[in-house]
């Protein structure tokens, strides 16, 4: 099979990752509408084209809160990573640091903090989840000092998890492995089982024996029923923020009081998006939340985005409406599921690609001096 864009990968993806796994990745709650127009809404989105311009020398470099990047797309935190393919974190960080992007591992990982960064180099992002235990929010927090992470991504808009029907209806709401169903997902994967057969990491290994009686897989399950905090408020971003003491990326914003409210914190950034749609169905797209949400807050905080991107072109959409950074999440997991790390790669390169030749079809040669006046007026 020729790979030439993300939906080749995808399709890969879905014959090689059990269903459940899939799904899980590949789905929104409730309707989906939000979930669907966080890709369709990008079409909206009409270019410029230029002609007759120097297209030499072209850079899509950007920095993030910082860090220099090949181009400004980041991987997004997601949760069971490690189950579209063995080891799947792991594989994704470094496929990301070799491609010279940041990866962000979630508190949710197949793979530990300590895996990640026994098998990489280059400092790794971590995403917090606050948990009702906060001695072990704070440990988790800790241990991403520890292993060097160079940047935390704090998700505010998971306090209370929002309904994902093909979850229940393929038994991911509970322990898969002690269902039939389960079992039958699984079983019609072989090349997928043959890879987790050679491997130790089944479990979510940021929390089973760091959280207080959870030492299996039943008790994990259990206790992460239970353990979204939703009483989570701007007060609990201070105290991470104090005891992080490090570069700090609120997740989760779509409304421009909230916005304000980021920047308040102290925060160095944060990220428009609605969860990839798997939260409030109903919610605008995070492509059309993007531009009210920058002319709120100006230059005061670095505003990323992320949520349908799946393309180089939506890269440079997203950096012409004001965003400073772009993440991608089911992109980089169909390419895990269907090719490993070389997936992850080839998702990279396919999106650079694209980034750039779109780039020079509009007539700059610095992604960095894309904007607003490359776009069609009234398209956005």
């Amino acid at each position: 099979m020729t790979i030439c864009t993300i939906e080749d990968l995808q399709k890969l993806a879905r014959k090689r990752v059990p269903k459940m796994f899939y799904d899980y990745a590949d789905s929104g709650s409730w309707t989906e509408t939000t979930y669907r127009e966080n890709s369709s809404d990008f079409q909206k989105i009409k270019l410029r084209q230029r002609v007759a311009v120097d297209m030499t020398n072209r850079s899509t470099a950007m920095p993030m809160v910082g860090q220099q990047t090949k181009m400004p797309v980041a991987l997004a935190p997601t949760g069971l990573t490690g189950m579209q393919t063995a080891d799947g974190e792991i594989k994704a960080a470094k496929a990301a640091e070799k491609f010279g992007v940041p990866f962000t591992l979630s508190t949710m990982s197949i793979c530990s903090i300590e895996d990640v960064a026994q098998h990489t180099s280059a400092p790794f992002w971590f995403q917090l989840y606050v948990m009702k235990d906060k001695e072990f929010a704070q440990n988790l927090i800790d241990r991403a000092k520890a292993a060097g992470c160079s940047a935390l991504v704090l998700t505010l808009d998971l306090q209370i998890l929002g309904q994902r029907h093909k979850d229940i209806r393929n038994g991911l709401s509970t322990n898969p492995l002690l269902s039939v169903k389960g079992w039958t997902h699984i079983l019609t994967r072989p090349r997928w089982c043959l890879g987790m057969a050679m491997t130790t990491r089944h479990s979510f290994r940021n929390i089973v024996g760091h959280a207080k009686g959870v030492s299996n897989v039943n008790s994990l399950f259990a206790w992460t029923a239970e353990q979204f905090d939703p009483q989570l408020s701007w007060d609990d971003v201070q105290w991470i923020k104090d005891r992080w003491g490090g570069k700090l990326i609120l997740k989760g914003i779509m409304d421009a009081e909230d916005a304000q409210m980021a920047v308040k914190s102290g925060a160095d950034a944060l990220i428009v998006s609605n969860h990839g749609g798997r939260q409030l169905d109903g919610a605008p797209s995070s492509i059309s939340a993007l531009k009210a949400i920058v002319d709120a807050v100006g230059p005061a905080i670095e505003v990323h985005m992320d949520g349908g991107i799946r393309s180089g072109q939506d890269v440079l959409k997203a950096i012409a409406l004001g965003a400073k950074g772009t993440y991608i999440g089911r992109p980089f997991l169909y390419g895990l599921g269907a090719m490993g790390e070389q997936g992850v790669t080839k998702a990279l390169e396919i999106i650079h690609k694209e980034l750039d030749l779109t780039m020079a079809f509009c007539g700059e040669r610095e992604l960095t001096k894309i904007n607003r006046s490359h776009l069609l007026p009234g398209t956005f």
